[in-house]
């Protein structure tokens, strides 16, 4: 369903699909420069839905603002948006009472790592090919939900950026590393794999949080 997702003075649209039975849901935060319409989020939202995990994927910035460079790396901006979300989603007759979890490519990793820091609701978090060094070092180590940060080997630097980051988190915590795949995991195969991870992740953790 076509949602609008009030944010202080603007509203960002969105789609929530919810499966039948559904375990939880994931809010998506994307990366600079992408929005919902996002071909690898909305392929990784299928593989979650295939496993009973219901999805948001909404855009963070309004197109105004999406043009402004400075705007689309303002983690505290995208943070404040995606804890709007995951609002949103706590008090929407459809999903509220689901364990939430947040998945973030890109910059979208850190405002997801920087949302579960500051909101103890957040039940999982997942990144993909992400850039978590940027949530800061206080916030990563304030996140207690499980994460899993999965990043391409061939994604030179960012590999190392992720685990500089996961060595500060004090969670529950699992770095995967997808062989030959690049930083936006074109590679035939890459993002399937990255996808499955993701869901087994959020499938284990957001059923624990249930229980």
């Amino acid at each position: 369903m076509e949602v609008l997702i009030p944010a202080g003075k603007v509203s960002l649209p969105g789609t929530a699909t919810i499966p039948e039975g559904a375990v939880g849901i994931v809010a998506f935060a994307h990366g600079s420069g992408s929005s919902r319409h996002s071909p690898r989020n909305q392929y990784v939202a299928g593989v979650l839905h295939e496993h009973r995990i219901a999805t948001l994927l909404f855009d963070l910035l309004t197109p105004q603002e999406d043009q402004t460079y400075a705007t689309r790396f303002d983690i505290d901006l995208l943070t404040e948006r995606l804890l709007a979300a995951v609002a949103w989603l706590e008090g929407n007759k459809d999903t509220k009472g689901m364990k939430l979890g947040c998945f973030g490519a890109s910059t979208g990793a850190a405002a997801a790592l920087q949302a579960a820091a500051k909101h103890p609701g957040i039940a999982a978090v997942v990144s993909r090919g992400g850039r978590p060094d940027l949530a800061g070092p206080q916030a990563l180590t304030l996140v207690r939900a499980p994460t899993l940060l999965i990043v391409g080997g061939r994604d030179d630097g960012v590999i190392d950026l992720n685990r500089q980051a996961y060595d500060l988190l004090r969670c529950e915590k699992q770095l995967e590393i997808v062989p030959g795949a690049t930083h936006l995991f074109e590679e035939p195969g890459t993002l399937e794999l990255a996808a499955e991870h993701a869901a087994r992740w959020f499938e284990q953790h957001l059923r624990t949080a249930k229980a």
